[in-house]
């Protein structure tokens, strides 16, 4: 349980992180407001996701939220990557990539395990 809620506070840490720092990202021109705008949209749909997968209907379902937010995390660390091409912007974009990075590994882990068939109980 303690892990699952590290894991849906570092994602909503996350998003505010990037929700704090898109007004200034978008003030910098239209390219950078419309990069800047899919790595909000990227990095909160990863907490929105785990939110929904931690009261789920079923482990499938779970599992299924949970891959969303991998492939979430997977591209806002392109969109990350992407930002910090200007290198204005790489040192606040650098957590994010980590962050990102962090995530990918985590989310990678827990969705192969929600995949796995449970041990069936024994029937002594």
């Amino acid at each position: 349980m303690a892990q699952r809620q590290n894991l849906h506070e570092r994602a909503f840490r996350l998003a505010a992180y990037v929700f704090r720092l898109y007004p200034k990202l978008a003030a910098e021109g239209t390219r950078h407001a419309w990069v800047a705008k899919q790595l909000l949209r990227a990095t909160s749909s990863i907490g929105a996701n785990l939110e929904e997968g931690a009261a789920p209907t079923s482990r499938k379902e779970m599992a299924a939220k949970y891959s969303i937010s991998l492939r979430e995390s997977r591209e806002g660390k392109f969109w990350a990557r992407l930002l910090a091409i200007d290198s204005k912007w790489s040192k606040e974009i650098a957590w994010v990539i980590q962050e990102t990075g962090e995530f990918i590994a985590m989310l990678t882990v827990s969705v192969k395990k929600l995949r796995k068939p449970t041990a069936e109980p024994d029937q002594g």
